[in-house]
């Protein structure tokens, strides 16, 4: 049987409840036939593309060495018209860092071009690929000053996030850039409650 019939679509689902089931179903079955008729449907019509991509994230999430030979196909599909697709793919490449940083690292212009133009979700999982290459001691000074860019110009709604996410790889040879980073952001958060926690992780640094 078609794997494509326990998608939610095909069940006249509007929730992700069977999607996230069938992930779980073929991170424990590790069933790569299964995977290549999701990535196959990555280029079908648009309600296969948005369960499909929503499984294999979620595959990612759990197992992500099953869907790392898929990464170069995610990069390739990233400049779809298709919001729902574009920032899925983008998701599911953030979870293979760890399984291919050095191709991650290489895609970083096309990653960065695609986020610069696309929806809030798509930046969300942009810095969230740059923070965790930071953790790699051989990328983290070229992911590092791509973050902090990424920092200087992001939406306010988004900076306190990605302040929070960020600490995590914050140390002595970037500490004082993260800090006058956020320190020069302050001034442009007006809601107070955000502008509130981005003190606090300049607090917690301080």
């Amino acid at each position: 049987m078609s794997i494509s019939n326990k998608l939610a679509s095909a069940q006249n689902r509007k929730d992700e409840a069977p999607n996230i089931e069938l992930a779980q179903e073929i991170a424990e079955s590790e069933n790569q036939a299964h995977i290549n008729e999701l990535v196959d449907n990555l280029s079908a019509k648009k309600d296969l593309q948005n369960d499909s991509i929503k499984v294999l994230y979620e595959i990612g999430a759990l197992k992500p060495q099953l869907i790392a030979n898929q990464l170069d196909t995610f990069i390739a599909l990233l400049p779809t018209k298709n919001n729902r697709l574009q920032w899925g793919l983008m998701t599911a490449i953030s979870t293979l860092v760890e399984e291919k940083p050095k191709e991650i690292i290489e895609a970083l212009p096309t990653l960065l071009s695609t986020a610069d133009s696309g929806s809030v979700i798509t930046k969300d999982q942009a810095v969230k690929i740059l923070i965790s290459l930071c953790k790699f001691e051989q990328y983290k000074d070229e992911a590092f000053p791509l973050l902090n860019e990424q920092l200087l110009k992001s939406a306010t709604n988004q900076l306190p996030m990605y302040a929070e996410l960020a600490l995590e790889i914050i140390d002595k040879t970037n500490k004082a850039t993260f800090i006058n980073t956020l320190q020069t952001r302050l001034p442009d958060i007006e809601k107070d409650s955000k502008r509130k926690r981005v003190e606090k992780v300049i607090k917690k640094l301080s």
